[in-house]
């Protein structure tokens, strides 16, 4: 059996190290080949491009790129279509999964979306889009099958494989004195893992610490750094703000820096609701480009109440959110100061939190493998 990923950026990447790991269990020398990333590539995959060159974002930023992609869409589709795989699989990435594999299903390979685009939240006209393009939807949030079910597409919940990774006990005890961090306060601070994100939110995040250090003598600070090529631009930042001595740097390893936190201020994204899968209650933050930020208000792209995931699957909002002008570094102080004041709030924020983990935790690695191989087989 062979099968073909393209896997957009980090979490892509890790989707389909889980994907590959759980195939092979069925089918021991099945062959994976396509664009991944280092876990992907662990797993066993075969490296055609790394799945770094996918990690662009936004509505203008991605123009300087398209030449780029599209070339090495043409080149996929031209390589799979020479020796076609059992099952292809794009791994989220949609602007470019959706197309290659359309293309794809058009020579008669069977093909699998995995993470169903944000069509509940902006340009819903794309279930169409989703329903030429993929065989099968892997969905990984509970009400997105249903929208599925309602065009006729063939949709299954598989769960998060966040919720299936988070350990069972999460205490922040043994967190910090493997950081060896010893602070009545710790926030852990996540700026992102792009270095768009690192410019646009780093420098705030940076200020937010300082404000809090300045009101709050006993506060301590960790940030993982997502990739070695953004750390000297984080270390800029946090000596530009003057809280250098006041955070403790990690080589990724999110998990363990949210572990040990009472509180996670972060850049909006998976990263919140993995914060909200360990129990910690967050304040997230996002913006884009002014230009970006001018057109989606002016075609009126986004049509939610909420932007990150945690309040879209609670019954009430438990993340506060702040977007593009609301990033300030007094307000994000403010919102960090409420919480941490309030240890009751943080407990109710947890309990609710364990619920949603139990909700999304469905195995998703087996679930999913268990759809491509079906669809292999059929």
């Amino acid at each position: 059996m062979k099968i073909g990923l393209v896997a957009g950026e980090a979490s892509g990447d890790l989707l389909g190290a889980g994907l590959i790991r759980a195939l092979r269990e069925r089918v021991p020398n099945a062959v994976f080949e396509g664009v991944a990333g280092p876990a992907m590539l662990a797993a066993g995959c075969e490296q055609w491009e790394p799945a770094e060159s996918l990690a662009v974002m936004g509505l203008i930023e991605p123009l300087a790129h398209i030449p780029r992609l599209l070339r090495l869409r043409k080149e996929l589709y031209t390589r799979w279509q020479a020796s076609p795989p059992d099952v292809f699989v794009g791994i989220d990435a949609p602007d470019f999964n959706l197309g290659l594999e359309k293309k794809l299903r058009i020579s008669g390979v069977k093909t699998v979306h995995y993470v169903s685009p944000s069509v509940w939240a902006w340009r819903k006209g794309r279930i169409k889009t989703v329903k030429a393009a993929a065989d099968k939807v892997l969905c990984i949030l509970p009400f997105e099958k249903p929208l599925y079910d309602d065009h006729g597409v063939d949709a299954v919940f598989v769960g998060h494989p966040k919720a299936d990774e988070v350990p069972a006990v999460v205490d922040a005890y043994p967190a910090r004195k493997a950081l060896n961090i010893d602070a009545r306060e710790v926030v852990a601070v996540l700026p992102g893992s792009r270095a768009g994100e690192v410019t646009r939110l780093g420098s705030i995040f940076a200020q937010t610490a300082r404000l809090l250090a300045d009101s709050r003598p006993g506060i301590e600070f960790v940030t993982p750094v997502a990739t070695p090529k953004l750390r000297a631009m984080v270390e800029q930042q946090l000596a530009a703000a003057g809280v250098t001595e006041r955070f403790t740097l990690l080589d990724g390893d999110s998990q363990t820096a949210m572990i040990a936190a009472d509180v996670v201020l972060l850049a909006s994204g998976t990263a919140v609701l993995e914060a909200a899968l360990l129990g910690r209650p967050a304040v997230a933050a996002y913006r884009v480009s002014p230009v970006t930020w001018a057109i989606g208000k002016a075609l009126r792209l986004v049509k939610l109440a909420y932007f990150t995931l945690p309040n879209l699957l609670t019954d009430s909002p438990l993340v506060p959110e702040f977007i593009q002008h609301g990033v300030k570094p007094a307000i994000l102080a403010g919102a960090v100061a409420d919480l941490l004041d309030d240890p009751a709030r943080r407990r109710t924020i947890t309990s609710e939190f364990a619920k949603l983990r139990i909700e999304l935790a469905l195995d998703a690695d087996q679930r999913a493998a268990d759809a491509v191989f079906e669809l292999a087989q059929s």
